[in-house]
């Protein structure tokens, strides 16, 4: 009973940290695209600070936005 114990305390500590910068990124790109998995999204909901995925994906559309523009004055 003390193994089972231990490992159910192992995901809980593991899990506890806030996403971490590239985990962040990923999860924009992700949505952006509509392919972000269920896990991934349940971690961004219960742990993730909003306003950093909120950040992230204004910095994520701008740059985008930028690069669309960009590649367009390049073509004409």
């Amino acid at each position: 009973m003390r193994e089972t114990s231990e490992k159910d305390q192992r995901p809980a500590t593991e899990e506890a940290h806030e996403p971490r910068f590239w985990e962040v990124v990923m999860s924009v790109l992700a949505a952006a695209l509509g392919v972000q998995n269920s896990k991934n999204r349940e971690r961004d909901f219960t742990r993730g600070n909003p306003l950093v995925f909120i950040a992230a994906g204004l910095i994520f559309t701008i740059l985008f936005v930028l690069t669309l523009i960009g590649v367009v004055n390049l073509i004409l």
